[in-house]
Protein backbone atom coordinates (compact mmCIF):
# COMPACT_ATOMS: atom_id res chain seq x y z
CA UNK A 1 0.00 0.00 0.00
CA UNK A 2 1.20 3.50 -0.98
CA UNK A 3 1.98 6.18 1.86
CA UNK A 4 -0.23 8.27 2.74
CA UNK A 5 -0.16 11.94 0.56
CA UNK A 6 -2.08 13.76 3.49
CA UNK A 7 -1.16 12.38 7.06
CA UNK A 8 -3.15 13.43 10.51
CA UNK A 9 -2.11 14.09 13.99
CA UNK A 10 -4.19 15.36 16.61
CA UNK A 11 -3.56 17.03 20.00
CA UNK A 12 -4.56 19.26 22.54
CA UNK A 13 -6.95 20.32 20.29
CA UNK A 14 -4.38 20.84 17.53
CA UNK A 15 -5.41 18.93 14.16
CA UNK A 16 -2.13 18.83 11.74
CA UNK A 17 -2.13 18.07 8.66
CA UNK A 18 1.15 17.02 6.87
CA UNK A 19 1.85 17.25 3.17
CA UNK A 20 3.62 14.16 2.71
CA UNK A 21 5.45 13.92 -0.48
CA UNK A 22 8.99 14.76 1.11
CA UNK A 23 10.50 13.03 -1.73
CA UNK A 24 9.23 16.04 -4.44
CA UNK A 25 9.28 18.57 -1.60
CA UNK A 26 5.75 18.22 -0.98
CA UNK A 27 4.27 19.41 -4.80
CA UNK A 28 1.23 18.89 -5.30
CA UNK A 29 -0.89 16.23 -7.28
CA UNK A 30 -4.84 15.28 -7.44
CA UNK A 31 -4.48 12.99 -4.32
CA UNK A 32 -3.27 15.46 -2.31
CA UNK A 33 -5.34 18.47 -3.25
CA UNK A 34 -8.28 16.42 -2.91
CA UNK A 35 -7.26 14.56 0.21
CA UNK A 36 -6.17 18.10 2.00
CA UNK A 37 -9.33 20.00 1.26
CA UNK A 38 -11.32 16.55 2.42
CA UNK A 39 -9.19 16.44 5.45
CA UNK A 40 -10.38 20.10 6.01
CA UNK A 41 -13.63 19.75 6.12
CA UNK A 42 -13.52 16.77 8.39
CA UNK A 43 -11.71 18.61 10.97
CA UNK A 44 -14.56 21.15 10.56
CA UNK A 45 -16.71 18.82 12.42
CA UNK A 46 -15.24 17.18 14.73
CA UNK A 47 -16.06 19.10 18.36
CA UNK A 48 -12.23 18.00 19.65
CA UNK A 49 -10.48 19.82 16.88
CA UNK A 50 -10.49 23.39 17.68
CA UNK A 51 -7.69 24.34 15.47
CA UNK A 52 -5.78 23.39 12.31
CA UNK A 53 -2.76 23.12 11.15
CA UNK A 54 -1.12 22.93 7.35
CA UNK A 55 2.38 21.90 7.34
CA UNK A 56 4.99 20.25 5.25
CA UNK A 57 6.95 16.73 5.93
CA UNK A 58 10.86 16.99 5.14
CA UNK A 59 12.64 19.87 3.82
CA UNK A 60 9.70 21.95 2.02
CA UNK A 61 6.30 22.85 2.60
CA UNK A 62 4.90 22.69 -0.61
CA UNK A 63 6.76 23.09 -4.03
CA UNK A 64 3.87 24.15 -6.40
CA UNK A 65 2.17 21.91 -9.11
CA UNK A 66 3.86 18.73 -10.00
CA UNK A 67 4.19 19.40 -13.20
CA UNK A 68 4.67 15.41 -14.07
CA UNK A 69 0.77 14.96 -12.43
CA UNK A 70 -0.65 16.89 -15.47
CA UNK A 71 1.60 16.58 -18.12
CA UNK A 72 -0.55 15.12 -21.49
CA UNK A 73 -3.30 15.16 -18.89
CA UNK A 74 -7.07 15.90 -21.29
CA UNK A 75 -7.83 18.94 -18.68
CA UNK A 76 -7.70 22.51 -19.41
CA UNK A 77 -5.94 24.62 -16.66
CA UNK A 78 -9.56 26.31 -15.95
CA UNK A 79 -11.08 22.41 -15.09
CA UNK A 80 -7.91 21.49 -13.10
CA UNK A 81 -8.07 24.45 -10.86
CA UNK A 82 -11.76 24.49 -10.53
CA UNK A 83 -11.46 20.36 -9.77
CA UNK A 84 -8.78 21.14 -6.85
CA UNK A 85 -6.82 24.59 -6.11
CA UNK A 86 -9.89 26.39 -5.81
CA UNK A 87 -12.19 24.18 -3.92
CA UNK A 88 -9.05 24.10 -1.61
CA UNK A 89 -8.75 27.58 -0.68
CA UNK A 90 -12.72 28.39 -0.67
CA UNK A 91 -12.09 25.48 2.65
CA UNK A 92 -9.58 27.31 4.30
CA UNK A 93 -11.04 30.85 4.14
CA UNK A 94 -14.41 29.45 5.06
CA UNK A 95 -13.33 26.97 8.22
CA UNK A 96 -15.01 27.40 10.57
CA UNK A 97 -11.53 26.93 12.69
CA UNK A 98 -8.59 29.03 12.78
CA UNK A 99 -5.74 27.59 10.17
CA UNK A 100 -2.18 27.83 10.63
CA UNK A 101 0.43 27.57 7.72
CA UNK A 102 3.11 26.38 9.23
CA UNK A 103 6.00 27.10 6.66
CA UNK A 104 8.34 24.47 7.25
CA UNK A 105 10.37 24.92 3.74
CA UNK A 106 10.38 26.29 0.50
CA UNK A 107 6.09 27.67 -0.92
CA UNK A 108 6.68 28.15 -4.59
CA UNK A 109 3.93 28.46 -6.88
CA UNK A 110 0.51 27.34 -5.67
CA UNK A 111 2.37 26.39 -2.55
CA UNK A 112 2.98 29.95 -2.15
CA UNK A 113 -0.94 30.77 -2.18
CA UNK A 114 -1.41 27.67 0.23
CA UNK A 115 1.35 29.61 2.80
CA UNK A 116 -0.74 32.97 2.48
CA UNK A 117 -4.17 31.45 2.93
CA UNK A 118 -4.02 30.13 6.42
CA UNK A 119 -5.59 32.67 8.62
CA UNK A 120 -2.01 32.83 10.44
CA UNK A 121 1.37 31.57 8.88
CA UNK A 122 4.00 30.64 11.16
CA UNK A 123 7.56 30.20 9.67
CA UNK A 124 10.64 28.41 10.13
CA UNK A 125 13.94 30.35 9.44
CA UNK A 126 14.96 28.43 6.71
CA UNK A 127 11.78 28.75 5.21
CA UNK A 128 11.19 30.87 1.62
CA UNK A 129 8.25 31.66 -0.82
CA UNK A 130 8.48 32.39 -4.02
CA UNK A 131 5.48 33.21 -7.00
CA UNK A 132 7.59 31.05 -9.43
CA UNK A 133 4.72 30.90 -12.21
CA UNK A 134 6.13 33.75 -14.47
CA UNK A 135 9.25 31.35 -14.77
CA UNK A 136 6.87 29.03 -16.55
CA UNK A 137 4.78 31.86 -18.67
CA UNK A 138 1.66 31.22 -16.46
CA UNK A 139 -0.48 33.46 -13.73
CA UNK A 140 0.15 33.64 -10.27
CA UNK A 141 -3.40 31.17 -9.38
CA UNK A 142 -4.64 29.36 -6.20
CA UNK A 143 -5.66 32.69 -4.87
CA UNK A 144 -2.07 34.61 -4.66
CA UNK A 145 -3.97 37.42 -7.08
CA UNK A 146 -6.25 38.30 -3.77
CA UNK A 147 -3.95 37.70 -1.04
CA UNK A 148 -0.49 39.16 -1.84
CA UNK A 149 -1.65 42.37 -2.87
CA UNK A 150 -3.40 43.09 0.20
CA UNK A 151 -0.61 41.92 2.01
CA UNK A 152 2.39 43.92 0.67
CA UNK A 153 0.32 46.24 -2.15
CA UNK A 154 0.06 46.08 -5.72
CA UNK A 155 2.76 47.35 -6.82
CA UNK A 156 5.36 45.07 -4.61
CA UNK A 157 3.16 42.07 -5.33
CA UNK A 158 3.74 43.11 -8.74
CA UNK A 159 7.05 42.67 -8.77
CA UNK A 160 7.85 39.56 -6.81
CA UNK A 161 4.93 38.11 -9.47
CA UNK A 162 7.12 39.17 -12.65
CA UNK A 163 10.39 38.86 -11.22
CA UNK A 164 9.71 35.70 -9.69
CA UNK A 165 11.44 37.26 -6.22
CA UNK A 166 12.37 34.20 -3.63
CA UNK A 167 11.37 36.28 0.05
CA UNK A 168 13.40 34.54 2.95
CA UNK A 169 11.74 34.25 6.56
CA UNK A 170 13.44 37.67 8.03
CA UNK A 171 11.64 40.08 4.94
CA UNK A 172 9.00 37.75 5.14
CA UNK A 173 8.46 39.38 8.74
CA UNK A 174 9.18 42.26 7.99
CA UNK A 175 6.38 42.58 4.97
CA UNK A 176 3.68 40.80 6.87
CA UNK A 177 3.71 37.38 5.24
CA UNK A 178 4.15 35.67 8.18
CA UNK A 179 3.33 36.14 12.08
CA UNK A 180 5.90 34.59 13.47
CA UNK A 181 9.56 33.02 12.45
CA UNK A 182 10.58 30.35 14.78
CA UNK A 183 14.20 28.37 14.44
CA UNK A 184 14.52 25.30 12.61
CA UNK A 185 15.46 23.20 15.35
CA UNK A 186 12.41 23.77 17.68
CA UNK A 187 10.20 24.69 14.91
CA UNK A 188 7.20 22.22 14.95
CA UNK A 189 7.51 22.22 19.11
CA UNK A 190 7.08 26.01 18.33
CA UNK A 191 4.03 25.84 16.69
CA UNK A 192 2.45 23.09 18.42
CA UNK A 193 2.91 25.33 21.52
CA UNK A 194 1.21 28.08 19.10
CA UNK A 195 -1.58 26.25 17.98
CA UNK A 196 -2.03 25.14 21.63
CA UNK A 197 -2.22 29.03 22.83
CA UNK A 198 -4.92 29.36 19.72
CA UNK A 199 -6.82 26.47 20.99
CA UNK A 200 -7.61 27.82 24.44
CA UNK A 201 -8.93 30.47 22.84
CA UNK A 202 -13.19 30.64 23.24
CA UNK A 203 -13.37 28.81 19.78
CA UNK A 204 -16.91 30.47 18.93
CA UNK A 205 -15.91 33.93 19.28
CA UNK A 206 -12.89 33.29 16.84
CA UNK A 207 -15.17 31.82 14.27
CA UNK A 208 -17.14 34.63 13.99
CA UNK A 209 -13.81 37.24 14.06
CA UNK A 210 -12.93 35.23 11.01
CA UNK A 211 -16.52 35.34 9.60
CA UNK A 212 -16.18 39.15 10.08
CA UNK A 213 -13.19 39.55 8.89
CA UNK A 214 -13.39 37.54 5.56
CA UNK A 215 -16.77 39.47 5.57
CA UNK A 216 -15.15 42.65 5.48
CA UNK A 217 -12.44 42.37 3.22
CA UNK A 218 -14.86 42.55 0.10
CA UNK A 219 -17.44 45.16 1.81
CA UNK A 220 -18.39 48.63 2.65
CA UNK A 221 -18.24 49.56 6.01
CA UNK A 222 -21.26 50.58 6.67
CA UNK A 223 -21.82 46.52 5.30
CA UNK A 224 -19.06 45.63 8.02
CA UNK A 225 -20.98 47.40 11.00
CA UNK A 226 -23.58 45.48 10.19
CA UNK A 227 -22.52 42.40 9.93
CA UNK A 228 -20.50 43.05 13.37
CA UNK A 229 -23.74 43.86 14.57
CA UNK A 230 -25.15 40.66 13.92
CA UNK A 231 -22.15 38.77 14.79
CA UNK A 232 -21.93 40.36 18.42
CA UNK A 233 -25.43 39.14 19.17
CA UNK A 234 -24.50 35.79 18.09
CA UNK A 235 -21.46 35.57 20.40
CA UNK A 236 -22.86 37.64 23.28
CA UNK A 237 -25.76 34.65 23.14
CA UNK A 238 -23.27 31.91 23.93
CA UNK A 239 -22.31 30.47 26.87
CA UNK A 240 -18.40 31.61 26.43
CA UNK A 241 -19.19 34.91 26.76
CA UNK A 242 -21.17 34.26 29.89
CA UNK A 243 -17.78 32.55 30.68
CA UNK A 244 -15.29 35.56 30.06
CA UNK A 245 -17.75 37.62 32.02
CA UNK A 246 -17.71 35.64 35.20
CA UNK A 247 -13.72 34.68 35.00
CA UNK A 248 -13.41 38.63 34.58
CA UNK A 249 -15.37 39.36 37.91
CA UNK A 250 -14.16 36.57 40.06
CA UNK A 251 -10.55 37.47 38.40
CA UNK A 252 -9.29 33.88 37.34
CA UNK A 253 -8.30 32.66 33.49
CA UNK A 254 -11.60 31.96 31.51
CA UNK A 255 -12.15 28.04 30.65
CA UNK A 256 -13.16 27.92 27.05
CA UNK A 257 -12.98 24.51 26.73
CA UNK A 258 -16.03 22.28 27.41
CA UNK A 259 -17.89 19.82 25.88
CA UNK A 260 -19.23 19.80 22.51
CA UNK A 261 -22.05 22.63 23.05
Amino acid sequence: MSEAVITETTQAGVRTLTLNRPDKLNAANDALLLALTDALRRADTEDNVRVVVITGAGRGFCAGQDLGDVSGRDMTFTEHLNHTYNPLIRTIRTLSKPVISAVNGVAAGAGASLALAGDLRLWAQSASLIEVFSNIALVPDSGSTWFLPRLVGYHRAFELMALAERVRSEDALRLGLCEQVFPDETFRADVQAYAERLAARPANALKLTKQALVFAQTHTLDEALDQEAALQQIAGDHWEHEEGVTAFKEKRPAQFIRGAQ
